[in-house]
Parts: C-alpha cells; sequence; structure tokens
C-alpha cells in the first residue's frame, strides 16, 4: 500500500524525489503518511481535496483487498 501512494505522488509532483511515505500499523489499522515538498502539497491535494481524496479511495481498496483498514495522513 506504501508502493501505490508512493507511485501516484511522484507521478503528481514536479518534485518527486521530496516525495517521503512512511507506513505505521496502529490499532490494527495502517497509517500512511505522505510528506511532498510545500510547493507540491497543493497538486497533490487537489482542488477542492479531489486528488487526496481519490488516493484515499485506491488506499481504502488496496486495504480491502488485504482485508486491512488504511488511513492516508498528508503532512
Amino acid at each position: 500500500m506504501k508502493e501505490l501512494v508512493e507511485f501516484i505522488a511522484k507521478s503528481i509532483a514536479s518534485e518527486p524525489d521530496e516525495v517521503r511515505v512512511t507506513e505505521e500499523e496502529e490499532n490494527g489499522r495502517v497509517i500512511i503518511k505522505l510528506e511532498v515538498a510545500p510547493d507540491d502539497k497543493g497538486k497533490v491535494i487537489g482542488r477542492q481535496g479531489r486528488v487526496a481524496q481519490s488516493m484515499r479511495v485506491l488506499l481504502r481498496v488496496a486495504a480491502v483487498k488485504k482485508d486491512t483498514s488504511a488511513v492516508l495522513e498528508i503532512v
């Protein structure tokens, strides 16, 4: 799941080298933290949060396939 978020974020970001993704497990669910360059934060979030919401939906689908739950945090 970490790889999925990293791939999508690097595809969107104008500075893909600045993309950092960490994965933690807490209370039986996976927390994916995404860090991007300050200039790319708007691109990753998108207008009215549409891009971020789409990434969260894809992450949720991947998590269901692995029989777990996942949350995306954009830091």
